[in-house]
Order: C-alpha cells, then structure tokens, then sequence
C-alpha cells in the first residue's frame, strides 16, 4: 500500500514560489526592448527645444521667413522643415558643425561641433522620429571600395566641384568645402542628402559599392604618398602647376643671363 507525502504539495508550492522569484529578477534584469531609443529620443526633444526650434519650429515644422523673429543676439530665427529629412541630414549637419547657424543666409560651413557625440545622438534619434521619416545613417565602409573605381566616380560626379585633389572650390551662389576633415559616414551622408547647393545622389545614381569606392578615393587623396617629389601641401593640380611655371620660369631667366654673358 502506498504512503501517501504530506511534504508533496508544499515541495510544489515552494517550486512554484521559486520559480516566479527566479522570473522577476530576469525580467528585470532585461532591458525593455526600445527603452535606450526612447530615451535618447526624449533627451534628443529637450535639446531641440533648447536649440533648435527658434528656427525649426515646434515639432520640426519649420519657421518661414514671415513668421521669423530676432532672439537673443540678434540671432534671426528662420529654417527649413525637418519632417522627411531622416537620421542622415541631421547627423551630417551636427556633426560637422555646420548647424545651427547665427544667421538662416549664412552658408552652412564646417566647424566644431556645437554638441557633444551623445548630444548629437539624442538629436539624431529625435529627428528621425518625426513625421515622414527620412534616410538613414547609411553604412559607408571604404575598405571595401576600390581605389580606381572611387577616383573614376569622384571625376565624374564631385571633382567639378571640390577639385580632384578633395581641396573645394567655388561655385555659383557659395563655395564646395575641401572633404580634408570629411570621414567616411559623412561623405556617404553629403552624397545622399545634398547638403546645401550640393546635388543630392540616390541608389539608382550612386549605389552602395560606389559610395564605398568613392569614400576610398576621398580618404586616400587628402593624404597621398608623394612618390619621386614634392607635394606642396597638395594644394591642387592648378597651383601646383603654377608653382612649377614659376620656378621653371626663374630657372630660364637664369640660364638666358648665363648664355648672355658669355655671348657678350
């Protein structure tokens, strides 16, 4: 005859008891899925209300130039819609320093970034969850470009502008800034986002592998190796060539008064 456990159900409850302790501590150990975005979306909101929305309007929505009013400084608050403009745009402006502006009619030029890299997460995040979206930070990996493709590309679509040896130039209406300080994100950004005057380049223009190539040229041609000569701060093929007639020019004055003089 079988002994019936009195211990048999307590033994189960504590399993039971246990069991559910054991599931609490790992639920809460567990980062909610979404909760490091949702944060840094909120951090991102306070520094746009502190920063940003004198000229880009609550929610992003932009301040025309009739709505503009002076601030603090003088400072004119006035710019473009940001609804649509996705991570890229706001990443590329940020973190080359090239927003926020003093004035809506300056050209955005690169500087020093006015945030920190965790600000300009924060931003970057509250950006890209407005309304419309927008493109993404695209992933830019030079390593994988080919060098001869990226300088064939570079000719084609950006050397009118920034010259071939990545110097900038000038152009109608502002000035193709030197890509010296560019890094590799942000050459891809600036080719899909057109920032300012610059043309804007999608995939069925420019597609990934290009980018990659075109990011290799960039990166290689800011600091080439100066094999058999001088490279004169590689400045760019038309200065370097008038430096080249210059000297040959006095190395010529030079032989004529030598063969005058023995002429005479």
């Amino acid at each position: 005859m079988a002994v019936a456990n009195p211990t048999g159900p307590c033994l189960l409850r504590r399993s039971w008891a246990g069991g559910l302790v054991v599931l609490a501590v790992v639920l809460a150990a567990t980062p909610v899925a979404g909760a490091g975005a949702d944060d840094r979306v909120g951090r991102g909101r306070e520094l746009y209300v502190e920063g940003c929305v004198s000229c880009h309007g609550i929610g992003g929505r932009g301040v025309s130039a009739a709505d503009a009013a002076r601030g603090a400084g003088g400072v004119r608050g006035e710019g473009p819609s940001l609804l649509g403009v996705g991570a890229a745009s706001a990443h590329f402006y940020l973190s080359t320093g090239a927003m926020p502006l003093r004035d809506p009619d300056e050209q955005p030029d690169r500087r020093d970034p006015a945030y920190d890299e965790a600000e300009i997460d924060a931003l970057v995040a509250y950006v890209a969850s407005l309304p419309r979206g927008g493109p993404p930070i695209p992933e830019v990996r030079p390593e994988r470009g080919d060098l001869a493709q990226g300088f064939a590309a570079y000719t084609e679509f950006c050397a009118g502008c920034h010259q071939s040896a990545v110097r900038g130039g000038v152009v109608v209406g502002g000035t193709a800034p030197p890509l010296d300080r560019s890094t590799a994100t942000q050459i891809g950004e600036a080719i899909r986002i057109g920032p300012y005057l610059m043309p804007r380049f999608g995939e069925d223009r420019i597609d990934a592998a290009t980018v990659d190539s075109i990011a290799r040229y960039v990166l290689y041609a800011r600091d080439p190796p100066d094999e058999g000569g001088f490279g004169l701060g590689h400045v760019g093929p038309i200065p370097e060539g008038l430096v080249a007639w210059l000297a040959a020019g006095v190395v010529l004055v030079a032989v004529c008064r030598v063969i005058g003089k023995r002429a005479g």
